[in-house]
């Protein structure tokens, strides 16, 4: 009888030290299994890229010679052209250099001061930048202020006496931001002021050698694509 006592207890105490070890094989075998998170890599703005930009241009320009001023009159209308470009990232720090070559139809009259009687005009043809860029990354979105050398026509034209045309160079400062927005897709959105400084137009404009300025405000958007 105590043999039979003992081995019982024997044997209750078995069964009593698995049931913990059963019950953690259960918890083991009905838990889920941990997915790890997804990795996200941050946009990187390194590269060339080349695009479209379309917008239009507001400003001034005015005539001066020996006889006296038009004073200062508006000129505007739109422009639209191709870009090309290359970023390095360094950090969150985008440095770039980006050069544009656009279509212009700012222009502007007046019929004041030494064009009274036969209405003065000055026209911008078409219009180029080499700028450099510096810019912020925030991940997919960079703010950016950019400046350089700016090139273009300067057209001014005389009913009266006929026109003169000139390329002339100076400098232009703006920023603007940029975004992806699909794959190697990214569109921007940026501010540039222009002045191409003077053209010295001769006897063909007023009978008199004539000073013509111009200088504007452009608004663009454009599309990149980057390689």
């Amino acid at each position: 009888m105590k043999r039979l006592i003992l081995a019982g207890l024997a044997g209750l105490a078995a069964a009593t030290m698995m049931q913990p070890a059963s019950a953690a094989d259960i918890a083991r075998r009905q838990a889920m299994p941990m997915k790890a998170p997804a990795y996200y890599a941050p946009y990187n703005w390194t590269g060339f890229y080349v695009g479209i930009n379309g917008g239009g241009g507001w400003g001034r320009s005015d005539w001066t010679n020996a006889a006296g001023s038009t004073g200062s009159f508006d000129v505007s209308g739109g422009v639209v052209g191709g870009t090309v470009g290359y970023n390095w990232q360094m950090n969150q720090v985008v440095f770039g250099l980006e050069g544009d070559i656009d279509w212009s139809g700012i222009k502007g009259s007046t019929s004041t001061g030494i064009c009274a009687g036969s209405a003065c005009e000055t026209r911008n043809n078409w219009l180029g930048t080499v700028r450099g860029r510096i810019g912020y990354a925030f991940d997919r979105f960079m703010p950016y202020l950019t400046g350089g050398l700016a090139v273009g026509d300067i057209k001014a034209s005389q009913a009266a006496f006929g026109s003169s045309t000139e390329t002339k160079a100076g400098w232009t400062l703006g920023g603007g931001l940029e975004a992806s927005i699909a794959g190697p897709w990214t569109a921007k959105i940026e501010y540039l002021y222009v002045d191409l400084g003077k053209q010295s137009c001769d006897v063909a404009c007023t009978g008199l050698a004539t000073d013509v300025d111009f200088h504007a405000n452009v608004v663009r958007a454009g599309v990149n694509y980057r390689f």
